[in-house]
């Protein structure tokens, strides 16, 4: 069967950096074709050409789309042909409803005025179509992150889409709704639809994907078939080596307590009858890393948010020492003082200001550290930026380079950077590596490492259990806002911490 599309010497390069070299792939009529890759690697840009979002004349090579080649000058050149991308970062405007996001630009109306219920009624439709059961009018931000993705599923199929194309789709959801979403593309399938998945998690690629192509900085490695495929052969070909430890070894060597939390309590912010965090008390000694584990919604982010300065919650009571000494953590600033860092799950949002330098976001939050007299000095601001580059590894051409231009797993070492000129006794990671790639998740679990032989005291939240049981000395579980259990290194396992989540 001839290919539905075919990407030949496909080259883009940026401001100091070759993204695309010589890059081909083809995807045959109704298969879901996987493209993986670390950070940086160019799998995002290599579709920003396909769709059009980086236009003929900005790179080299040809495209070919059902037998006929194809410039496409902008993304509604790509949409006119049924190529459809779902960015990342979902493309919907939150205070209008899943009727108007759907056909937003591709309206349906009569002599100039929009046909409402016809629109309600297609919208139905196709939210059947996605297994959505929302009211069209349904405000989009209300909908949590699942079922946006699937609002973004349904405005594709609205527009007649033929090859869809999502990038990192599940990054953002609960196992649930990761699972809905995959079966939903075997559907889509099923309807004839083609698919392009980028997604770093290897399990899913190969449950859903009939071929995985890999790029590795920026060239074509190998396309291989999804049938027997293993994820070490993936990731051996995403890394350029064989990762036969995804975990660095560490000795484990625990000094005296750093960090104690006693009795901490905190209730909703707005919903005033609800308690999201019950009587909590955890110990980080000097040198450990201590994980935290739950299902989505047992509290974990809200626990470190409200000890950060109280930045979630209300009525919070408890309290918190360091080394031994009581401390305030009423203020972020206060919390920083105490020697305390929170790494955000949310770099884009909450941790990092895209649209300015790596050598500004580095100082953010210890300006002191680089002023005289209220003043920043910027050769020593530059200083820091390259000591935190280097030590790092932070892969761009400058510290001048704005954030918004690095990739994920870069972009986390920046808010690593951030936090660690800060000098802090704790360090509380939520979700450090969600959204990056093996090789840059082996490259901050090394950091992780590293912090711990200087005797810092890390608290590491993650939903992924193979990670808390490869990094963590010991794991408290948490469910329904309350510690559960704790389990040292060599007790925890994921059949112990499911069983002390589910136990009445």
């Amino acid at each position: 069967m001839s290919a539905l599309l075919q990407m030949q010497s496909i080259s883009k390069t940026f401001p100091g950096v070759k993204a695309l070299d010589n890059v081909s792939i083809d995807v045959a009529p109704g298969e879901i074709h996987a493209i993986c890759g670390e950070n940086g690697a160019g799998k995002s840009t290599l579709m920003k050409v396909l769709s059009g979002v980086y236009p003929i004349g900005s790179y080299d090579g040809q495209i070919t789309y059902d037998g006929e080649v194809v410039n496409f000058r902008d993304i509604r050149d790509s949409e006119a042909k049924g190529i459809i991308i779902i960015h990342q970062e979902l493309a919907l405007i939150p205070l209008l409803t899943i009727a108007e996001n759907i056909f937003l630009g591709n309206e349906r109306a009569r002599g100039g005025v929009i046909d409402w219920p016809e629109t309600f009624r297609q919208t139905e439709a196709l939210l059947a179509k996605v297994g959505l059961r929302e009211a069209p009018g349904t405000i989009v931000g209300k909908l949590g992150v699942g079922k946006q993705q699937l609002v973004e599923i349904a405005k594709a199929l609205s527009r007649n889409v033929r090859l869809l194309i999502l990038d990192e789709p599940t990054a953002a959801l609960s196992e649930s709704d990761s699972q809905a979403l995959l079966d939903l593309l075997l559907e889509l399938k099923g309807q004839g639809v083609t698919s392009i998945i980028i997604s770093h998690k290897l399990n899913e690629v190969r449950r859903v994907a009939d071929r995985v192509t890999v790029i590795r900085d920026g060239a074509t490695i190998s396309t291989l078939d999804a049938k027997g495929l293993t994820e070490d052969k993936i990731v051996r070909d995403m890394v350029g080596r064989d990762m036969a430890h995804r975990y660095p070894e560490r000795e484990r060597r625990a000094g005296e307590v750093v960090f104690e939390l006693r009795n901490w309590n905190v209730w909703h912010p707005e919903q005033r009858e609800r308690q999201m965090i019950r009587d909590v008390s955890l110990t980080v000694r000097a040198g450990e890393v201590v994980g935290i584990a739950g299902l989505m919604g047992a509290g974990r982010t809200e626990l470190a948010m409200s000890v950060f300065g109280r930045s979630y919650g209300r009525n919070i009571s408890g309290q918190a020492f360091v080394r031994g000494q009581e401390v305030d953590v009423s203020t972020v600033d206060r919390a920083i003082k105490a020697g305390l860092a929170y790494v955000t799950e949310d770099r884009k949002t909450l941790g990092l200001i895209l649209e300015q330098t790596i050598r500004r976001n580095t100082i953010l939050a210890n300006l002191d550290g680089v002023s005289r007299r209220g003043v920043v000095d910027e050769s020593r601001e530059t200083e820091v930026a390259e000591k935190y580059r280097s030590a790092l590894r932070i892969r761009t051409p400058s510290v001048f380079q704005k954030v918004m231009n690095l990739s994920g797993g870069n972009q986390q070492k920046v808010v690593l950077a951030k936090w660690l000129f800060t000098a802090p006794d704790v360090l509380v990671l939520d979700e450090p590596t969600r959204g990056i790639d093996v090789g840059a998740k082996y490259e901050i679990y090394n950091i992780i490492n590293d912090l711990s032989r200087e005797g810092r005291a890390v608290v590491m939240i993650s939903s992924e259990m193979p990670e808390l049981l490869g990094m963590c000395d010991r794991i408290y579980v948490m469910n329904q806002g309350g510690f559960v259990g704790e389990l040292t290194a060599e007790e925890a396992s994921q059949e112990a911490i499911m069983s002390l989540i589910v136990r009445e």
